[in-house]
């Protein structure tokens, strides 16, 4: 392109419609065509980073400095080929969700950035017929580094658990998060040592960004690559199409431009007569989509009649990594050279992160030793049967694995990733011996695997009175979200509802959210026939602190032992409870505790493995907890699951929501003792279109009942306790 002197930095940022609020105001010249979503806004940015003099002084002087060193390089013939290793590393700030990626993404990226820079991709081949033979090999590669900042051995890839991870108002923050709690080191990883990649939830609406070579950044760690982990890669959390992402951005690292220059809106006429500060790169204003035959800036001059002294003979170079067309394959031998520049400027440290001793340094020189044995699975509690998948994470070039997997079957391999089969109800330990050669290391996992037991068949009750403690019981399992206070057994005659003992979680005194979660052992379903209904009825005793809180207590069913969770009954707010207490509550009386019943436990459910799990999703309240957990089929039994079956008289029907009803109604009412009630729907034609029995407890009760397969009117509720029957009216929209 042309060369002119316009001063330049680079803050990439690509725009992704889902990351944009309501109220961003999107800026349509600088969008895709077809989409409202801004690629780049780094003009925008640079706006605002250049009002500080010093920083633009700085900046106008290390581009002089650059351009009489890319001279130097001209003039003083071809370079001998060298490979420049970058030692990266790829910190994961996460908070428990997808963007806590894996390794295996991470990896494929990595090959990805070594196909692209080292021409090793097909489509190069496939560029423009303009461009045939000019696709360069940059001779730069990309190694995970092996050794910490402190020397310690590690896989290239840090994780730190923040929430700032979906929040990128300020890099920094984010980047002070890693250095202050990531998992391998914490303090400075330094920018001229690392390519430092932080891979985030959402970095300010962007999909990537970075900084080309400056020393107003320094060495610092922020010397660096944001990047949204929907970016990472072609898998996992990414696709193909956003694979090419930290292509384009670690070219702006080497201190490349777009191909249309320093002014970021592509379409902008402008563009013509801005430099890229690279000559082999025809001048362009730049696509929005993937126009091959596109010649932007001879097609402008001929539509408004300008004659130019300038050539546009070639088609723009939108195929240019540097582009924004989505069908980015090359660099060119003009961006080689700059880009390799770069790698000998002191500028920004980018001379030292290739340089012998700092591959040495950071494990990054191609002869890493195993350091650690490492894997994970896919699943860690299943149901007798079920496969379990292991994954090898063992650290950095093991050639050699022997799985020990008592329980399972086979109970031992040689593979890398095997696939095993437990069949026996039990807690198993997994060993994993990895070798390069020479080498080898252990990684022992003790009370691994945990295959829950036999399923119990209806009907089925649990008052906890025949446990101990609830850690490591086969029969439920206890999920702290937050690592705070978890579901505990309380032994308390006074408290429970009926028994000894109860389940409490001492939800009191815990600050923010917070999820904690209670899951069942398998129940055997599989005899039901479609017809069928079940219910699951369990006791719970609740109070707030503040009338303010609102806190959830949710129940989850699964038809596959655990893969996918389905909510079955939600119950929050001022329905959980509305009475408060300022100091941590213990339930006194039958009066405090409320039976719910669950009836929307379908046919889908019906199988072998149904599992169930209580979800308490809390801010702030008091304690909770849990009784009498029982499940059985609706239908009158000759066995009686709950002991004391009367027949008491229904005291009143309080509430009946919502009203008009969707999918489900609530019904909230109180009996005076223990009692079987029929809830018996009935439609406008004096028809009962729905039935349903529920073993009520004494005291407060609150059963859903499903109506989605009503159809929509006026419907009447009654309710049959022995000789006594109450109507009340609803609707179903």
């Amino acid at each position: 392109m042309k060369i002119i002197n316009t001063p330049s930095i680079i803050f990439t940022l690509f725009l992704t419609t889902n990351l944009l609020s309501q109220s961003t105001t999107i800026d349509k010249t600088n969008c895709r065509e077809g989409e409202s979503v801004e690629y780049c806004t780094s003009h925008k940015k640079m706006k605002e980073r250049l009002q500080n003099p010093e920083a633009l002084k700085m900046f106008n002087e290390e581009q002089e400095a650059f351009k009489i060193l890319e001279n130097e390089k001209k003039s003083s013939g071809t370079e001998k080929a060298t490979i420049y290793k970058i030692p990266i590393v790829f910190h994961v700030l996460h908070n428990g969700g997808i963007e806590k990626i894996s390794r295996e993404q991470i990896l494929n990226q990595v090959a990805i950035l070594n196909r692209d820079y080292r021409l090793q991709n097909a489509d190069a081949n496939t560029v423009h017929s303009d461009f045939l033979g000019m696709p360069a090999d940059i001779e730069v590669e990309f190694v995970l580094a092996t050794k910490a900042p402190n020397g310690n051995c590690f896989s290239g890839v840090t994780y730190t658990q923040n929430a700032l991870t979906s929040n990128g108002a300020d890099g920094n923050a984010q980047v002070t998060a890693i250095k202050n709690g990531n998992d391998v080191y914490q303090g400075e990883w330094a920018g001229n040592q690392y390519l430092n990649v932080f891979v985030c939830a959402e970095i300010g609406g962007a999909a990537g960004y970075t900084f080309n070579p400056s020393n107003w950044g320094g060495t610092a760690m922020e010397n660096g690559i944001w990047i949204l982990h929907s970016y990472v890669g072609s898998i996992g959390t990414s696709a193909e199409l956003h694979s090419r992402a930290l292509t384009h951005e670690i070219g702006h690292w080497f201190n490349l431009s777009h191909t249309w220059g320093d002014n970021n809106n592509p379409g902008d006429a402008t563009s013509c007569s801005i430099d890229d500060h690279v000559s082999d790169t025809p001048v362009t204003i730049g696509v929005t989509a993937c126009y091959v035959n596109n010649n932007s800036c001879d097609d402008l001059n001929t539509a408004n009649g300008v004659t130019s002294s300038w050539t546009y003979d070639v088609v723009d170079n939108v195929e240019n990594y540097m582009d924004y067309s989505y069908c980015s394959k090359m660099y060119t031998t003009g961006q080689k050279n700059r880009m390799r520049t770069a790698l000998q400027s002191s500028t920004g440290g980018r001379n030292n992160i290739w340089t012998t001793n700092n591959l040495n340094f950071t494990g990054a020189n191609g002869n890493p030793t195993i350091c650690k044995a490492e894997f994970t699975s896919d699943k860690t509690i299943v149901c007798a049967g079920d496969s379990v998948y292991f994954q090898d994470n063992t650290y950095n070039a093991a050639n050699g694995w022997t799985w020990t997997m008592t329980g399972a079957t086979p109970a031992t391999s040689t593979v890398q990733n095997p696939g095993v089969v437990y069949n026996t109800p039990g807690i198993y330990t997994v060993i994993l011996t990895a070798t390069d050669g020479s080498t080898s290391q252990t990684a022992t996992k003790t009370a691994y695997i945990r295959v829950l037991p036999a399923s119990a068949t209806l009907p089925f009750f649990d008052g906890f009175e025949n446990y101990t403690t609830l850690s490591n019981l086969n029969e439920w399992t206890v999920v702290d979200g937050a690592s705070n206070a978890t579901f505990t057994l309380l032994n308390n005659s006074t408290a429970s509802a009926t028994g000894q003992k109860c389940v409490k979680l001492g939800n009191f005194g815990q600050t923010g959210s917070n999820v904690d979660e209670l899951y069942s052992a398998p129940v055997d379903l599989s005899g039901l026939a479609p017809t069928d209904v079940v219910t699951l009825t369990f006791k719970y005793a609740y109070r707030k602190v503040a009338t303010t809180n609102t806190e959830y207590l949710k129940i989850y069913g699964t038809n596959d032992c655990g893969n996918v969770w389905n909510i079955r009954k939600t119950v929050g707010g001022n329905t959980l409870s509305s009475l408060t207490s300022t100091s941590a509550w213990t339930p006194s009386s039958p009066s405090d505790w409320t039976t719910v019943h669950v009836t929307n436990i379908t046919s889908t459910y019906f199988v072998s493995n149904f599992r169930y799990k209580f979800r308490f999703e809390g801010n702030g309240g008091n304690n909770l907890y849990l009784d009498d957990i029982n499940m059985y089929q609706g239908a009158p039994s000759s066995t009686n699951v709950l002991n004391g079956v009367s027949e008491n008289n229904l005291n009143a029907v309080y509430s009946i929501y919502p009203n008009p009803a969707d999918d489900e109604v609530n019904i909230e009412f109180n009996v005076t003792g223990d009692q079987e009630v029929i809830f018996n729907i009935v439609d406008i034609t004096g028809k009962v279109a729905q039935s349903n029995l529920i073993k009520a407890k004494s005291g407060s009760n609150l059963v859903l009942l499903n109506t989605e397969k009503l159809t929509s009117g006026m419907y009447l509720l009654n309710i049959v306790t022995g000789n006594s029957t109450q109507t009340s009216q609803f609707v179903i929209r």
